[in-house]
């Protein structure tokens, strides 16, 4: 015997069973991923039938109106972001569960894996391709930071690297919804696993701009050079503490591996205050694209300032022991008179050297040259060639082929002084977007997407197609293709015209319903005639092949019987006429 929650319990394993749809459109899967805030499903856009990720909220979080706000506002904000590095939001709404509205966002199905998890089986990095996965991150935070949106979790768990290598990077403004919802790190494990990652300010509970984004770039970077992030702890809130107070080693001590370069990148990005840090995600790529061309960086200074403590990152030689450094024994008399002698010597070249750096004010001067349009090569053998040195080298998007020279400081023509460094920016080329999703959307509103997006419409098509007229049939270049910004996208769109089909010789009602399906208004007219059936269609206006638009008026003829001629009425018999006799 069972009761009613028995019964209750039946139904809803039942319903369990059947796929769940949100908004009559996106059909969920399985489970791919969790964490303390969220789940995230696999699902299909049956609209549009393509794969997705669809992210529900946790249900208890749902219930607080002000976190459903903020995650409305920071969805919408994070759907702006069109950007070949970032996870593409589409979609936002609302599903209901046991009686509360859980917010849930529609994402771009990333095929791929994220770099928690790749760090977690063991996976190791070579610098070179944590340097590359560092910078596809700084260009997705780049292109954020222009449009006003601080990700404020950036960590392994939000950056994936699909199939083909690609950077990934996730949650896009649902990290600010959760710290405006004033969360605490005993409140939620979203935050706790999150505390490695810390800038000091976040920590703090201070406000935060852009430069906290890279220090969480930086702690991420540490860990894909040393195989562990820059601060471990028994709790969050030890691990929070020395993000405000401790300062990491450089990664290299972790690691022997780890250039001199990259220590200097990392740890200017992990810089206790923000002032002292990178102060953009480009200024960060510049660094790592100095790098790649075997450049060195600035030394950075690191510490808390304690006399003990502060060095300076710099190359490391092989450690001299103590007793090659210092004599075991007091020099003898002799030898003093030696090392003075030696010391004499050098002052007196020293005295040389900086007598003629303080004194000769007519230092030989030289014309900067005309780089702009030079490979960097080139530019820099036409520098060495002037007695100059190559500076600092940026890279910029720019129309100008990759890699030639767009810009340089000092100016072409200025006299310098000898071994002046001239710093040179370089064009990386246009920046690329990718082409959004069109097909299926109306010809207006796929060109207000291409708009959002950075691109420009090209020809439009029209082709003759079941499709309503106006809607989306094919782009080209294709939907998802990177492409630069500003370039054309080419749409064929439903000119909305189907061939009239043939209805003549069907029965009415079959004709009127292959009409409709066709999208045709049916017009019935009828005719007498005993050549066909009656209800049989014998003419159609338009006539079968003609294209009309959908909603036009179709005319039918159907025959009906005539009718039937009256009867025939049989003549009366003849009756004789009686002749009385006459008397």
């Amino acid at each position: 015997m069972t009761d009613g929650n028995d019964a209750r319990d039946s139904t809803e394993e039942t319903r369990m069973d059947e796929p769940r749809r949100l908004g009559e459109r996106y059909e969920l899967g399985e489970v791919i991923g969790r964490g303390g805030m969220a789940e995230v499903h696999v699902g299909r856009d049956l609209r549009l039938g393509r794969r997705v990720a669809v992210k529900l909220l946790r249900t208890d979080l749902a219930r607080d109106p002000s976190f459903q706000a903020r995650f409305r506002r920071e969805a919408q904000a994070s759907a702006s972001l069109n950007h070949p590095n970032i996870v593409a939001v589409y979609d936002t709404g609302e599903t209901d569960v046991s009686g509360v509205a859980v917010p849930y966002i529609v994402m771009e199905f990333v095929d791929g894996t994220t770099i928690r998890d790749m760090l977690r089986s063991g996976h190791k990095f070579l610098a070179e391709r944590a340097l590359e996965i560092t910078d596809g991150t700084l260009a997705a935070l780049d292109y954020s930071h222009r449009h006003g949106i601080i990700h404020r979790d950036i960590k392994p768990g939000n950056v994936m690297l699909n199939r083909a290598g690609e950077v990934k990077v996730m949650d896009f403004g649902i990290a600010r919804a959760i710290a405006d919802s004033a969360a605490t790190m005993t409140q939620t494990s979203a935050v706790l696993g999150t505390a490695q990652y810390l800038s000091p300010e976040q920590a703090r509970g201070e406000l935060v701009d852009a430069r906290s984004d890279l220090y969480s770039v930086g702690c991420m970077l540490y860990e894909l050079l040393a195989g562990r992030p820059p601060f471990v702890g028994d709790s969050p809130v030890s691990v929070a503490y020395q993000h405000v107070r401790e300062t990491a080693p450089p990664p290299s001590r972790v690691n022997p591996d780890v250039s001199f370069a990259c220590d200097s990148l990392v740890m200017r990005a992990l810089a206790k205050s923000p002032s002292d840090r990178y102060q953009s995600a480009v200024d960060m790529r510049a660094d790592i694209a100095r790098i790649g061309l075997g450049q060195a960086l600035a030394p950075v200074p690191i510490g808390d300032g304690d006399a003990d403590r502060t060095q300076l990152i710099a190359p490391i030689a092989t450690t001299v022991p103590p007793a090659q450094i210092m004599p075991p024994n007091p020099p003898s008399r002799s030898g003093w008179y030696v090392l003075l002698g030696i010391g004499v010597i050098a002052a007196l070249a020293l005295a040389f050297f900086l007598g003629r750096g303080l004194f000769d004010t007519t230092g030989e001067q030289v014309v900067v040259p005309q780089l702009s349009g030079l490979t960097v090569d080139v530019a820099t053998a036409q520098l060495t060639e002037r007695g100059l040195k190559q500076g600092v080298v940026r890279t910029e998007t720019s129309d100008k082929p990759i890699g030639t020279v767009i810009n340089q400081d000092p100016a072409s023509g200025v006299k310098v002084a000898k071994n002046t460094p001239v710093d040179l920016t370089v064009s990386g080329g246009l920046e690329k977007v990718r082409v959004p999703i069109l097909v299926g959307l109306t010809k207006d509103q796929a060109l207000a997407a291409l708009k959002d997006a950075g691109l420009t419409n090209g020809t439009i098509t029209l082709k003759d197609s079941d499709q309503v007229a106006g809607q989306v049939l094919a782009v080209n270049p294709k939907e998802g293709v990177e492409v630069a910004k500003g370039s054309q996208v080419n749409l064929t769109v439903s000119s909305g015209k189907v061939a009239v089909p043939k209805v003549v010789g069907l029965a009415q009602a079959d004709a009127e319903g292959l009409l409709a399906n066709a999208g045709f208004k049916v017009n019935v007219s009828k005719q007498q005639t005993d050549a066909f059936p009656p209800g049989t269609v014998i003419a159609q206006t338009p006539p079968t092949g003609t294209l009309l638009e959908q909603g036009k008026i179709v005319t039918i003829t159907v025959s009906v019987a005539p009718p039937s001629p009256p009867p025939s009425l049989s003549p009366s018999p003849t009756v004789s006429p009686t002749i009385s006799p006459t008397a």
